[in-house]
């Protein structure tokens, strides 16, 4: 059964527009919502207990992030994407992410890397439990936790509006896959962290990204 609309529980200091936009985006990039789920205006407005006004400008502003899409009908769905959008989103993934990490190689102290190993771990359980959504969550935690050492804002943007579009459909494939085995890239990512080995981290994001993406298309 699809999850309903969930607003943030810890909400209460931000705008409504606010709370509909990063509640929903949270959801959407964790495939927390099923790809090509139709929403409505009044539907999110309802969920949230907001007015139709900051229903409507969360759209927009996820529209524009291409988190959701609009037909010229104005029907809002999640997104859809085909394998050959896949393959396109990855190579730019693969393009951005390596440049994200060896920034943050140089910041990137013990401490970091232990959260990082936590994280990990938790994604190999999400794995052995067959949790997709909390699969795709930690599996972008563990990316963001060392792209925000790069202290590079544009650049980060720029990724996280890629996972947004991948998000959906990335935990659909993953659903349909029900692997049980972690995907080996992330202890490639951690041993290039602590060696400070920068043409070893650049490859193994490189290769977590278009090999993690391509298997699951398969």
């Amino acid at each position: 059964m699809q999850r309903p609309l969930r607003p943030l529980a810890d909400a209460s200091t931000l705008s409504a527009h606010d709370r509909v936009y990063r509640s929903l985006r949270t959801q959407v990039m964790h495939g927390e919502l099923a790809p090509g789920l139709a929403l409505t205006l009044r539907g999110i407005a309802r969920e949230f207990g907001v007015s139709m006004t900051p229903a409507r400008e969360a759209v927009q502003r996820l529209v524009a992030e291409g988190a959701l899409t609009m037909s010229a009908s104005g029907r809002v769905t999640t997104p859809e994407l085909s394998n050959d959008r896949i393959e396109e989103l990855a190579s730019i993934r693969a393009l951005l992410e390596p440049e994200l990490g060896s920034r943050a190689l140089p910041r990137a102290h013990s401490a970091l890397i232990d959260r990082m190993e936590a994280i990990n771990a938790a994604n190999t359980d999400a794995v052995q439990q067959a949790d997709a959504v909390r699969y795709v969550r930690t599996n972008l935690e563990f990316h963001r936790t060392l792209y925000l050492r790069a202290q590079s804002p544009a650049m980060l943007a720029m990724v996280e509006t890629l996972w947004l579009q991948l998000g959906p459909t990335m935990r659909a494939l993953y659903d349909r896959l029900r692997r049980n085995t972690p995907p080996p890239h992330h202890r490639m990512i951690l041993a290039a962290l602590r060696a400070g080995d920068d043409p070893g981290l650049r490859l193994a994001l490189r290769t977590d990204v278009t090999q993690g993406l391509r298997h699951l298309t398969q």
